[in-house]
Order: structure tokens, then sequence, then C-alpha cells
């Protein structure tokens, strides 16, 4: 910019009042007879900031003519203002790397854009505001803190995990100045965190190379209770080699001799690992095998933690079908297995564990619960999500709630038979109802009833059995095989009846509301729907007929009403009221 030192207009005062240093000539204010005022630096600067900022936040007037595709959801950038910003873009858009759509505006892929590690929508947010107006964000809470009431979220893992995506972003496009930034936060949490917290962040500060970070993960982990195992499951060879280098040297420390006890027989360990990587290889008769070859149990070994934590749900159930593991046992740490169910939350290994007597009840050394632990572990983004009806519901919100729900049921309220007065006596007819009951929880709430189907292994059910019965349809339960003696037919319905018993049982159990729904449906709208092949051949034509129409219509209605479920925030797992009004009013109009 011109320097003058005498501007002869208005236009040119403002334009030219600088002086080398940044200061504004004080003979030119003085000459306007007028006090100097703020510094005009800075509130040049702050004005930059703002409408660089507003083609960030405007998409109707942002000229972008990059996008960055993250989490599916592309993100309008400027090219010319991320490379004069940073290195790492200036770099990558010399080599014009990037597709580009009919309209010539070049598209990245997040996911192409990092060597390692993860960077979700918000921390990209965050630090693309940066890069544009010069000023740090706060972060949003909807994804830096937890569902947890009563957590202070100071340490919590979503607290942790989002400034680790930060410090990602911020080496990757090379911003140093956030990059210090962000490493005294996460220093700031290493004394404060969990243990098994530390570790992602352990992991950031050793791909970007922050030594001090690094030592202080370090000494953390090495001088806590955190079982090697688990150490060597989530930290790199190199961090590890440390890491036991680390602990070696303080094996003399009382506090440690505890947590050394199992590396002193060597035999021993090496008869766990060999346990533990049978799991990994989801091979439970090896298991079975090994433990008949040593004098190693389940529960020494820790199996069932293990399994929980690393394995595939099916060998989780494998493992409890042995009856040999205790699903009550706590490991060195005080962890129950639910305890480790809750912190990897998958719903169907936590149902099997209740389900087994898994107590939901029992607190960790430091107080928490199995749910307290799911909600230090849930964002609230994750947990408010809206779900379209017929579509999954979120899994942490499902972990959740199942906790919940467990923690408030009555232990003596075990008598979940079924009890609706339109159910006859006969086999055939509970049968009848049974999966027409499951097959409408498939089509109303499918994941719930997966969830429930696969804890009580019943075999997929075809919607809407009572129909497919009228017609006799292929694989009916109704079909007569001749091969088959009467006592034979008996078993294979009376074991059908029992898994579908137990899948009614799962869902009254854990999703009160879905079930609820159901309850009313089956009684109010589908009484008659029980005798298909009663009456006469007319009314037997018009029950068919309308059992087809209602079909029809309640997938109508639940697609005409989609929209309207959605804005008023209504789950699968908590839409009982509103859903059965829809269902009772289209049934009606038949």
């Amino acid at each position: 910019m011109a320097q003058s030192a005498e501007p002869s207009s208005s236009l040119s005062f403002t334009s030219s009042s600088y002086l080398s240093n940044g200061s504004v000539s004080h003979n030119i204010c003085s000459s306007y007879g007028s006090d100097p005022g703020p510094n005009l630096e800075v509130i040049s600067l702050s004005k930059l900031s703002s409408s660089l900022e507003h083609l960030l936040v405007d998409s109707d007037s942002s000229y972008s003519d990059a996008d960055i595709i993250i989490e599916g959801t592309p993100v309008g950038v400027h090219r010319c203002i991320l490379a004069s910003r940073s290195k790492f873009f200036s770099e990558l858009f010399k080599g014009d790397k990037g597709s580009s759509d009919k309209g010539g505006k070049l598209k990245y892929q997040m996911s192409d854009l990092l060597p390692f590690g993860k960077v979700g929508h918000e921390a990209f947010l965050v630090v693309l505001g940066y890069i544009y107006t010069g000023k740090p964000r706060p972060s949003p809470m909807e994804v830096s803190t937890c569902v947890d009431n009563v957590c202070a979220h100071d340490a919590c893992r979503p607290a942790i995990n989002f400034a680790v995506e930060l410090m990602y972003a911020s080496f990757i496009f090379q911003i140093p100045e956030l990059v210090s930034l962000f490493q005294r936060r996460l220093l700031n949490f290493v004394g404060k965190a969990l243990v098994e917290d530390v570790i992602p962040i352990l992991i950031v500060a050793f791909h970007c190379q922050l030594n001090q970070l690094v030592i202080q993960c370090i000494d953390r982990v090495a001088r806590s209770d955190l079982d090697h195992v688990s150490i060597e499951k989530e930290l790199p060879l190199e961090l590890l080699q440390k890491i036991k280098l680390l602990h070696h040297n303080s094996q003399n420390d009382a506090e440690n001799n505890a947590s050394t006890d199992d590396t002193l027989d060597p035999l021993r360990q090496k008869r766990i690992s060999r346990i533990h990587k049978a799991l990994d290889s989801d091979d439970v008769e090896l298991v079975k095998l090994l433990l008949t070859e040593s004098d190693i149990t389940l529960d020494e070994a820790n199996a069932l933690h293990y399994a929980v934590a690393y394995c595939d749900p099916k060998v989780v159930s494998e493992v409890l079908g042995l009856g040999l593991a205790d699903v009550n046992l706590r490991n060195s740490r005080g962890y129950t297995v639910l305890h480790i169910a809750a912190m990897r939350k998958e719903p169907s290994i936590i149902v099997s564990l209740l389900t087994k007597g898994a107590c939901a009840s029992e607190l960790t050394f430091d107080g928490q619960s199995a749910v307290s632990i799911c909600r230090r572990l849930t964002r609230p983004k994750d947990y408010h999500a809206k779900t379209e009806q017929l579509k999954e519901t979120n899994k942490d919100r499902i972990c959740i709630d199942v906790l919940e729900r467990e923690m408030r049921r009555n232990p003596m309220a075990g008598d979940v038979s079924i009890s609706s007065h339109t159910m006859a006596d006969d086999l055939h007819m509970k049968l009848l109802y049974l999966e027409n009951r499951v097959a409408f929880a498939r089509l109303f709430f499918p994941t719930e009833a997966k969830l429930a189907m696969d804890i009580a292994h019943a075999e997929t059910t075809s919607e809407f059995a009572g129909l497919t019965a009228s017609k006799g349809s292929s694989g009916n339960f109704r079909e007569v095989d001749l091969n088959e003696t009467p006592i034979m037919q008996n078993r294979r319905l009376l074991s059908r009846m029992e898994a579908l018993m137990k899948t009614v049982e799962m869902g009254r159990r854990y999703f009160p509301h879905c079930s609820e729904v159901l309850d009313k449906f089956m009684e109010d709208d589908l009484p008659d729907l029980f005798y298909l092949e009663k009456g006469t051949q007319e009314e037997q034509r018009i029950k068919r007929i309308r059992f087809v129409e209602l079909k029809d219509d309640v997938q109508k209605a639940f697609n005409k009403d989609k929209a309207e479920f959605t804005r008023s925030g209504i789950s699968s797992s908590s839409s009982s009221s509103s859903l059965k009004d829809t269902v009772n009013y289209k049934a009606r109009r038949l």
C-alpha cells in the first residue's frame, strides 16, 4: 500500500493513513482536530475477518470454486483463500488432484487428504473457520460433550475425541498456531481422563510428532493399571516398546506388583494368549480344545471380557453358550463384562449379556454403572439423532435405552407371557398370532425386531403369516410333510413357538414402547384376522382382501406421514402414541 505524508482529501485519508509501523499519523489526525481513537488496523482486520466468514457461512453468495466432501456432505471452499493460508492446500491445489463435476467445480474427498486418523464434519468446519477468519471457534456442544448430566465435560470421551480430530486437521493442514493451541488442550486432558481415554491422545501425539505430549501420555499409561492386552491391541509397536521399557523400570514399585503378576509366569501367559488368538479367529471350538489341554479357565483368561471388547457379536454369543464363563466377573481393573460391552456400544452384545444374567446395577471402582459409561461415551448429536420411520434406529440410543430399562425393571416381573384375549388356545392359533406379531414388529421397528430375534435365535419369519397360511404357501407351518410324524410336527411347532415367544419376551423387556404399539394394534385392529378360515367362503374372501388392504394401507400411512414423524422428532423406538393413532385410523378406514 502506498504511503502519503499529507493526504489531500478524506478519500486519501482512508486509503493511505498508515505509517510503516502500522500506526496512524498523529499529524494527520491532528489536522482534522480529532483524537486518533481505536487502532484502525484492528478495526480493518476485524472487518476483513467478518467478510471472509460471510463467504464461509452464506451458501447463497459463497462463490466457492471447490468442494471438500466429508461424511458424505460437500463443504464449499475457495482455493485462493486456503492456498494463501495453508501450505498443505497450496501444494494440493497446485497438483490439481481433485475430480470435477459437470460445472467444472473441483471435488476432494476428505478421506483422501488424511494419511491417518479421522476428521469429522464439525471439526473440519472449526478449522476451516480459523483459516478464513483467523479466529478460533468454540467447539460445538453436540459433538464435544456427552449425554451424562453429571459430567463436567472436561475429560469425557467425546470432548477428547473432538480435540483429537482438531489436532489431526491442524497438523495435516499445516496450521502451527492451532497445533500449539490443541496440544495444550490435550495436555490438560491427560491428567484428568480415564487411562483408556488417554490412548487416542497418545496416538495423535505420536503421528503429529508432539514429543512433550507423547512423553506425558506414555508415562500415564505405563504407570496405570491398564492391562497389557489392551495396550497391545491399541498402540503401534514403537509406542508399545517405550511403555514396556518404562513399565519394566518401575516394576519394583509396590503399587505395580499386582499388575505384573501375570508376566511372572510366561507359560501361563502363553496359554492365555492362545485362547485370545483363537477368539480372534472366531474359532470357539479351538477355545474349547485349549481349555481341555490346560488348567486355564475362561474366567482366568478373561476370555469373555476379551470377546466382548474385540470379537464379533456371534463369537460372544457362542462363548456365552458354552456356559463356562461368569457374566458378572470383574477384571483386574474392576470392570464387569457388561462394563466392557457398554464401552463398545454394540446393542446385540449388551442384550446377550443381560439375558444371561449380567447385572446392570454393578458399579466400577470409581462408581460408574454400565449405563453411565455408555452415556459418557455418547455425543448429544448421536443420542438425539432423528431416525426415519422403517429405518434403523441409532445404536447409541438403543444401548442407553436398553440399559436404563434394565436398571428400572422389576427383577420379580418375569412373567411376560402372551395374554391377548384374541389368541385361541390351540397351537396353530398361537403360532399364527406370534408369526403376525413378529412380522408387524419387523415392519414397524426393524432394528429392534432384528435385535430381539437374534437374541432369541428365531429364524426370519415371513411377513403377515396369517395371509400366507390361508394360501398354503411354501414353508408355512400348516403344511403337512408326509414323512413327518405327528410327534415330530408338534416338536417342530413347539420349538418355533418357543423361539417366537422368546422374541416377544425380549421385545417386552427391552423395547416396551414398541411392544405397547404392537399390543394395541393386534388387539384393536386384527382380532378377526386370526380366523381367516372360519365363516362362509364369502366371509373368508372378505377377510383376506381386508388383510391385503391393511398391509398396503399401513405401508402407505408410514410413507405419507414420514415427514411429519421426522419433524416431531419421533424415533422408531419412541413412537408409540403417534404410530398407534396412525395405524388405528388407517385400519378403521377399511
